[in-house]
């Protein structure tokens, strides 16, 4: 027998949670839930860790959470309000409160250090440290200071530029970053004591929370299975540091289960990671930084052997859907995962502001980060301001980034020691740098490229790939990629590393046949190949169009004979491309937010609107040389892209290059993304 369960503020935990006698908390409720169930929780704020007893049976059989159609969003926080401030008479706007430990339970967040491999600042045993905690006012987030003197002269700290102008100041005129706080806890005494400056806002008369609880939706124990979370707002949970060797805690998260949706939420004020799918802590918890005894990479590569023989398996492990969620304003990742992010879909999410404080740094910053993401599909997502767009690490293999739109990040994309099948359609990357590459093995097809591309191989770290039943492990030596129908338009802001178009892999073979011809002239003569035991391979263009200011291969403005360069090479380029196609003119182009979604607009020269391509399908893309895993869905079908950005139709045999199939000569206004409800 199914039941419905009702939680409201008002209620109680001795009740029987109906509609008519509705619980107080929803952890209440979710010690209760069982398959089958629905908790509707009404509108309110819950300031609690929820921590789910048991999950679902199947997709049949979930347990579902939800907000109460027609109300607000429930709001769940993992911060508490704080009154009782004292303000300093020789400090004015500094404010001070003693807090008794035990409204931390285990977890106190103002004692706990950020800490973490791949952690770069504040850098353990060199910096003074920084805590998990953080300060609020009125929902705007301050700045810890690791000094008292830093809380009572504040100094204009260095945040990402857009930081000031997109993020609301409690107090108008007022730089944000001089908002500060500072706290010393007495485990003696079993007090935290917090200083803050509040700028001439009086804590006693506004809303001023602070950090508690780690997580605000989150299973303690593994594989609490097949539950969805729907139409929540969650903000405030502190999380942690959240490198791939460690535990990843996110505000909201499965916690090494399969089957979850995380949907239609608002996800916010994460001081780390708002979603996480990431590993759990028995295959690694920061063993590089606690004990420096091996490298980063070397217990990385052992994560992943550890995981699976706990069961990192299809069916088991990931699986999760997280759809049309408005993320923003977190300090590492809108979503992380390692391993858990695998079989997933990332779908309809608008992630945004991203990392922009820049109070802690590491190599493990991005608006979605994922480990190992095999068969995931990321797809008509609005990722903007990010430090990061999308990071994708060790093990992109089968998995597709498609109909996304990026914009006004530092960066939009980077893949890092994968060895392929993966593919990147449909997209557009209007930032000045598109592509950050230390990958092999891609394919890029019908993108709006409007930034600049760096590719890097990477001799020194052997990372992990998978066939049946085995995993094996291969460097990255660059190339063997297939870019193909891409319009490169780049814009009047230059990029800031990497070059407009392909000539940045200008020196990649033609094909196989000149690729084994240099191996073996490497074997014979070391000094032909430059001394590198893994020469560069060959790459597969065609179809591409080249606005004024891009470079084909041959580093040539406006070149177009890419496809002249790329020979059958059967297996492992599977047919011929179109040709490419030269354009010296510009193409500008604008995103512009409306009320009812995110526009394009672009002058489009004749030339470009009259191109027409052959559609790219798997046959055509062969497959990549190390994996020999072809270029298909997660459900082994073919890829046949015949649609684009818009999903629109197209013919079954031609479209033209690019995302957007509807672009004509000279005025286009095309809405690409529209918002969440």
């Amino acid at each position: 027998m199914k039941f419905e369960y009702h939680v409201k503020p008002t209620g109680s935990d001795a009740a029987c949670g109906d509609a008519e006698h509705p619980f107080a908390t929803i952890s209440k409720a979710a010690q209760m839930a069982s398959p089958g169930d629905t908790v509707i929780v009404h509108e309110g704020v819950y300031r609690e860790q929820v921590d789910p007893k048991r999950g679902g049976l199947s997709e049949h059989e979930r347990i579902t959470y939800c907000g109460a159609e027609g109300e607000a969003r429930p709001v769940i926080k993992g911060s508490e309000c704080v009154q009782g401030w004292t303000e300093l008479a020789d400090h004015p706007h500094v404010w001070t409160v003693v807090l008794d430990n035990t409204m931390f339970g285990d977890f106190n967040p103002f004692a706990t250090p950020i800490f973490g491999d791949w952690l770069e600042m504040p850098k353990f045993g060199e910096d003074p440290d920084k805590h998990l905690g953080d300060v609020y006012l009125n929902g705007v987030s301050f700045f810890e200071s690791t000094t008292l003197e830093g809380v009572y002269d504040p100094q204009p700290r260095d945040t990402d530029e857009d930081f000031a102008l997109k993020i609301p100041c409690p107090v108008p005129d007022v730089d944000r970053t001089r908002y500060v706080w500072h706290a010393e806890v007495d485990e003696n005494a079993g007090t935290t004591t917090i200083w803050a400056n509040f700028q001439g806002a009086d804590p006693n008369e506004e809303l001023v929370e602070v950090s508690v609880r780690r997580t605000c939706f989150f299973p303690a124990r593994n594989h609490v299975n097949y539950i969805t979370v729907r139409g929540f707002e969650m903000a405030q949970a502190t999380g942690d540091w959240a490198p791939p060797t460690s535990q990843q805690w996110g505000m909201i998260g499965p916690n090494w289960s399969y089957g979850w949706i995380i949907e239609d939420n608002v996800l916010h004020d994460a001081k780390f990671s708002a979603v996480s799918l990431g590993k759990e802590i028995s295959s690694g918890d920061n063993e590089w930084a606690k004990t420096e005894r091996k490298t980063g990479y070397q217990y990385q590569l052992e994560a992943v052997f550890k995981a699976r023989r706990i069961g990192w398996e299809k069916g088991l492990i990931g699986g999760h859907i997280v759809r049309n969620n408005d993320i923003y304003e977190c300090g590492q990742n809108a979503i992380v995962g390692h391993m858990g992010s695998a079989f997933c879909r990332i779908e309809h999410n608008h992630v945004h502001h991203i990392a922009l404080k820049r109070e802690f740094f590491g190599w493990e910053v991005a608006g979605i980060k994922f480990h190992a993401a095999l068969d995931t599909v990321i797809a008509n997502n609005n990722i903007h301001d990010c430090s990061l767009g999308m990071w994708m690490d060790w093990q992109t293999q089968g998995t597709r980034i498609t109909r996304n739109v990026f914009h006004d990040n530092v960066r939009d994309l980077m893949i890092e020691v994968s060895h392929g099948p993966y593919l990147v359609d449909n997209n557009v990357f209007a930032s000045p740098v598109m592509f950050q590459n230390w990958s092999q093995g891609g394919a890029f097809v019908n993108n709006l490229i409007c930034g600049g591309i760096e590719p890097h191989t990477v001799p020194d770290r052997s990372t992990p790939y998978h066939y049946p039943h085995t995993t094996g492990c291969a460097v990255v030596s660059g190339g063997d990629e297939r870019w193909l129908n891409n319009m490169f338009a780049p814009q009047p802001v230059k990029p800031t590393v990497g070059e407009y178009g392909l000539s940045a892999y200008s020196d990649c073979p033609m094909s196989m046949h000149e690729y084994l011809e240099r191996q073996r002239a490497m074997w014979a003569d070391p000094s032909q190949g430059g001394g590198e035991r893994n020469p560069l391979q060959s790459l597969y263009a065609g179809g591409n169009i080249y606005l004024s200011g891009a470079q084909g291969l041959n580093k040539q403005e406006g070149t177009a004979d890419d496809s002249e360069r790329m020979q059958e090479d059967a297996p492992f380029f599977g047919g011929t491309a179109s040709t490419s196609v030269a354009c010296d003119e510009p193409m500008p182009v604008t995103l512009v937010e409306e009320p009812d979604g995110l526009y394009l607009r672009c002058t489009v020269p004749q030339a470009v609107a009259d191109t027409r391509m052959q559609v790219v399908t798997s046959d055509m893309l062969g497959v990549p040389r190390i994996v020999e895993e072809r270029y298909e869905q997660s459900d082994g079908s073919d890829y046949v892209l015949d649609t684009d950005l818009l999903e629109q139709d197209l013919t079954a045999t031609e479209r033209k290059a690019g995302a957007l199939n509807g672009l004509v000569s000279g005025e286009n206004r095309i809405r690409i993304w529209e918002w969440n409800n």
